[in-house]
């Protein structure tokens, strides 16, 4: 399966792969390769532009998301920060790479997130055989029939 990561300059690719081969929580570094805020954010203030800003929103997700916070919750009596940072702090090294953090960031780019479930995450169900042979080839019929069905009645 291609991935959908399609970033410009491919150098980019390359310091994602960096980031990600670390033992170590990548969403700030993630959230940091990314665009920041988007014109249309839902968070957009009047009173400030904030278009472009990659700060933390400190909403708590990439915190939430852990499974070591989860297992071990005593850890998170260190700081009461909810922010990328404080999971940083908290977790360090013992990371395990899941990268629900990164999923989780509202400020990590699509795409990254896309490049991650693609390349990074295993497929946690096989498909079926059955599905795979069905998804190649009745597809086909079913697009063929539609095709002459379409072109019985654009005819007339």
């Amino acid at each position: 399966m291609a991935p959908y990561f399609n970033f410009e300059p491919p150098r980019y690719r390359t310091t994602l792969d960096v980031v990600l081969d670390e033992t170590f929580p990548p969403v700030a570094r993630c959230r940091l390769l990314s665009e920041g805020v988007k014109p249309y954010h839902r968070l957009a203030l009047v009173e400030a532009e904030i278009t472009g800003d990659k700060g933390c929103l400190a909403c708590g997700n990439c915190v939430d998301s852990c499974p070591i916070l989860r297992r071990e919750p005593e850890r998170l009596e260190k700081t009461e920060q909810r922010t990328s940072m404080a999971l940083e702090s908290i977790v360090g090294d013992d990371c395990e790479q899941c990268y629900a953090c990164i999923l989780g960031c509202p400020q990590v780019d699509t795409s990254l997130k896309d490049y991650v479930v693609d390349t990074r995450l295993p497929e946690v169900i096989a498909p079926s055989k059955t599905m795979t042979f069905l998804d190649k080839y009745l597809m086909a019929v079913v697009a063929i029939a539609i095709g002459v069905l379409l072109g019985l009645f654009l005819r007339t």
